[in-house]
């Protein structure tokens, strides 16, 4: 199958830049993981979805007409099409996809929900790799939790433990395609694999850290459940799960009385149409990093593999130069328990300068015009060591980031080395 695959080399970073007013300021940004910019297209859809979310649909328009559905609001308009944008993103069906108002109420929807599907002595498989905000959530199922475990050296999570904990009273396994701090990458389609071949449990995937720089395809991940984070990727804030098949929607209870059919709606609480509004401009934005044809989802292929391409020379030029400077401890990459770490990541790092506390470190790359951030010490980063280097500062990268940036960075970085 032709995957529309672009050469970063016809990525244009200037048209790219151009899509985001706020770049403008002066400022370098480096902080996406964190505050992700927006680009122009959402702004202006949240405006025009707010402006218009409480007018009519279908109104009138002389004294022998009528309203298809009379009383019906355009908002009505504006979460349709944030479905059909969501499922475009990820390769899924807009009826299988459930909106919420952030990732950690959907997944305490998903927990809610599950009751058909645990019996005595069932269990669920999570990950210390993940959000506590998302893994506290599922905690809610009635059923033994275990833990896979990431590795301290590199901060990877191994395949081969979920053939020890995964097995046939295994209901749920979740986990994270990708860690934002880190860099590092799950081996998705190997875990996924692991899990089928033992259970019948579901898999829930969060794809958020990985979609504003790869393609993401619900079946090709292999997933049941995809989660997605819309604000972590330059949209609004709220949230999305995708489900492979909406005949799944028949096994698990519904959140409220009034929703129990065997649709999305079981699932979802209300969110805000003004916000679903700027959904859809957000995938056509991503969609148009390349000039391409076909529908939005194969626009949004050619346009992410040009993207993923791009930012893949960025991460090897950012890790490349950092790992040169001999005072700079790269977490998961630098020292001997590293030694066996992958060298695919995402475009993002946490690191420290020995003897030089995070705060200085932020502050001088603040002051040299560098947007970064403090990297919060969670419990995994703490079990690798970062109170002992004096805190550490995350650095990740986005398609508007060019390879200036990168050697601006290194070269602030240096002067503290």
């Amino acid at each position: 199958m032709d995957t529309g695959q672009t050469s970063y080399h016809e990525f244009d970073v200037a048209s790219v830049r151009g899509a985001y007013t706020a770049l403008g300021d002066g400022w370098t940004y480096l902080n996406a993981h964190e505050a992700p910019q927006l680009p122009e297209r959402v702004i202006s859809g949240v405006a025009r979805a707010f402006r218009s979310s409480v007018a009519l649909l279908d109104a009138p328009t002389g004294s022998h007409s009528a309203p298809a559905t009379p009383g019906r609001l355009e908002a009505a308009t504006h979460l349709a099409a944030a479905r059909t944008a969501i499922a475009d993103l990820v390769g899924g069906s807009a009826e299988s996809v459930v909106l919420g108002p952030s990732l950690p109420a959907l997944y305490q929807s998903v927990a809610r929900s599950l009751g058909p599907l645990v019996r005595y002595s069932s269990s669920i498989v999570l990950s210390r790799l993940d959000d506590p905000l998302l893994t506290s959530a599922l905690e809610g199922v009635d059923a033994e939790v275990r833990w896979a475990q990431p590795d301290l050296g590199t901060g990877e999570l191994p395949a081969y433990q979920y053939d020890e904990i995964v097995d046939g009273s295994t209901r749920l396994v979740a986990f994270s395609a990708a860690d934002d701090l880190l860099g590092t990458l799950a081996p998705v389609e190997d875990v996924v694999e692991k899990v089928r071949a033992r259970s019948r449990a579901w898999t829930l995937i969060d794809v958020t850290a990985l979609a504003p720089h790869q393609v993401i395809d619900i079946d090709a991940l292999g997933a049941d459940i995809v989660a997605v984070d819309l604000g972590r990727l330059g949209g609004p804030q709220m949230a999305a799960l995708v489900f492979r098949d909406v005949a799944m929607f028949n096994r698990v209870d519904a959140l409220h009385p009034a929703y129990s059919g065997p649709a999305a709606s079981k699932l979802e609480t209300p969110v805000s149409a003004g916000l679903a509004g700027a959904v859809s401009p957000l995938v056509d934005h991503l969609a148009a990093m390349v000039d391409s044809k076909g529908t939005r989802r194969q626009r949004l292929v050619t346009s992410m593999f040009a993207t993923s391409d791009y930012l893949g020379d960025l991460a090897d030029d950012l890790y490349t130069f950092m790992s040169t400077l001999p005072a700079v401890h790269i977490l998961g990459v630098t020292g001997e328990a590293a030694a066996h770490a992958s060298s695919e990541r995402l475009p993002a790092l946490t690191f420290a300068v020995r003897g030089v506390p995070a705060e200085l470190v932020h502050q001088r790359l603040f002051d040299n015009g560098l947007v970064t951030t403090i990297t919060p010490q969670t419990p995994l980063l703490q079990e690798m060591g970062i109170a002992d280097l004096g805190g550490a500062v995350t650095v990740s990268l986005s398609p508007f980031n060019t390879h200036a940036d990168v050697e601006h960075l290194v070269r602030v970085v240096a002067s503290l080395a």
